[in-house]
């Protein structure tokens, strides 16, 4: 389903890097990829599975051919960033598929991944994401922290081991540009939505390890921060991470005073937060609750501090 005027839309945002819009859904700035230019180019997200047409007709447009992309890399399996993975595999048949350790064999052989998500998502899977098609194991290469993929020229992608949203996330960090390519670890921001909203789902959340990732991408001090969803945030990027830790705890510390009193999670944030009230653009609201909805947030957290012996009043198990 093509978006607004039904042409791909791509951008450059800085030197060497290419924002591609993968329109899912039909749905503008929702969903990017981004292009890494050099003698051995690197697409980082593929989007799912729905968006592998807009995907490939973006970069034929930007003139990548069958032959030319060297490597395809995930943040993370989730299907919104890794669905298409085994469909533009095939596309480019000499490029090498990076992945976190723990997500490799689940392209591999998606049969699980794609029995969980259909228990998730429901009818949406298939309107809205599509499935995913296993990847040849001989194509894929775990990315473990610090490995870095060669561009060509000196210019290098540098893996950051980032879990807390998944445990098998992975962000990139350009040599060049400067950008972390952050996936959804540092959280949701669509252009048009205004506020950041951390991505907190089940069954990996886990807050303590979020927090620590956030630290880990500002000790890189990258000249700014991609998200998957949507774009290389405005200003600064120290200021940025700061900012997502902070909405992070504050999330955090309306969910466990809800857990502890034992309201419901998701109402408590859709109070404090103002989630879905009125004044909120609606076709805004209707993409958030998508892509990073309130409930999914609210499991998460609920998983997390199931899971967790959650001491007295005194403090939280992981410090908010």
């Amino acid at each position: 389903m093509a978006g607004g005027d039904g042409v791909p839309h791509t951008g450059r945002i800085a030197e060497g890097v290419i924002e591609i819009d993968t329109l899912l859904g039909g749905w503008e700035r929702v969903t990017a990829g981004y292009l890494i230019e050099g003698a051995a180019p690197v697409l980082i997200e593929t989007g799912s599975q729905s968006s592998v047409g807009t995907l490939l007709g973006a970069l034929g447009d930007l003139g990548v051919g069958a032959g030319d992309l060297a490597g395809v890399a995930v943040t993370h399996i989730h299907l919104d960033h890794a669905g298409g993975v085994g469909d533009v595999a095939a596309a480019f048949p000499g490029a090498t598929v990076y992945v976190h350790e723990k997500g490799a064999r689940h392209l591999a052989d998606p049969e699980r991944l794609i029995s969980s998500a259909s228990r998730v998502y429901g009818s949406l899977l298939d309107s809205l994401y599509g499935r995913m098609v296993p990847t040849e194991a001989a194509r894929l290469r775990v990315l473990p922290d610090g490995e870095e993929i060669p561009l060509g020229g000196g210019r290098v992608l540098t893996a950051v081991d980032s879990p807390g949203h998944a445990k098998h996330h992975v962000a990139l960090h350009d040599s060049v540009s400067g950008i972390i390519f952050a996936g959804d670890a540092v959280g949701v921001k669509l252009p048009d939505g205004g506020v950041l909203r951390p991505a907190t789902p089940p069954p990996d959340f886990d807050l303590g390890l979020a927090l620590e990732s956030l630290r880990k991408f500002g000790t890189r001090r990258p000249s700014g921060v991609a998200l998957a969803h949507y774009g290389l945030l405005p200003g600064d990027p120290e200021e940025a991470l700061v900012e997502a830790e902070e909405v992070l705890r504050a999330w955090a510390r309306v969910a466990e005073a809800a857990y502890r009193s034992g309201e419901d999670i998701a109402a408590a944030f859709t109070s404090e937060f103002a989630v879905g009230t009125t004044g909120a653009d609606p076709s805004v609201t209707k993409k958030m609750e998508t892509l990073n909805g309130v409930h999914s947030n609210a499991a998460g957290f609920r998983r997390f501090l199931e899971t967790r012996a959650v001491p007295g009043s005194d403090g939280a198990s992981t410090p908010v």
